[in-house]
């Protein structure tokens, strides 16, 4: 097993954790609460919330693209990489994917905790190289005629895919809308889908 193994590191932050709480510098109640934060309240709901409004407001949507930490904010969204936020949108010809090719740079506070693929060497050092085919092996295979732009995450921008709007979600509700974006296609390795198509 290798320090950068997945299980090795989930021993190494287990045994933290335990010694945290046997030394009652926090409970594991708290954990398990600010775990669950992350989890479904600060993201990856608060990102699906803020493309379901530049979806149906184009104003916001032009306020996110130009200036996406300020756009946030109107939501009451901040901290955890939301202050370098640049959101790149997917359109008919452009596909993007976003990765960190250093370490693990994320939007927390937009997508919650990253998944554990998104920190490994294999997808950070392939997504770069061989974008088309990584995002075949996520099942999502573009027409040749998209271009696909891969965007590297750093301590300075910290990115997040705008997703298309399904065809066919028209008459959907805002709140609607926000539960049908996935995480995925707000990293750029998935779309969002009609789920009546």
């Amino acid at each position: 097993m290798t320090p950068t193994d997945p299980t090795y590191l989930a021993l190494r932050m287990k045994a933290v954790e335990s010694l945290l709480i046997e030394k009652g510098i926090v409970s594991s109640e708290a954990i398990e609460a600010i775990t669950d934060a992350y989890e479904r309240d600060i993201g990856p709901m608060r990102g699906a919330a803020v493309v379901a409004r530049a979806w149906v407001d184009d104003d916001y949507k032009r306020r996110l693209l130009s200036d996406a930490p300020a756009a946030v904010a109107e939501l009451g969204i901040g901290g955890f990489g939301a202050e370098t936020l640049v959101v790149v949108p997917n359109t008919a010809r452009i596909h993007n994917v976003v990765v960190c090719t250093l370490c693990s740079c994320y939007p927390w506070a937009l997508l919650g905790l990253p998944p554990r693929w998104y920190k490994t060497p294999e997808y950070r050092a392939r997504v770069v190289r061989w974008p088309r085919r990584v995002l075949t092996e996520f099942g999502l295979t573009l027409p040749n005629d998209v271009e696909i732009r891969v965007w590297d995450s750093s301590s300075e921008a910290r990115y997040m895919v705008r997703p298309q709007r399904p065809a066919g979600t028209d008459g959907l509700a805002e709140r609607e809308l926000a539960a049908l974006v996935t995480r995925d296609a707000m990293i750029g390795t998935g779309v969002v889908s009609n789920p009546a198509s």
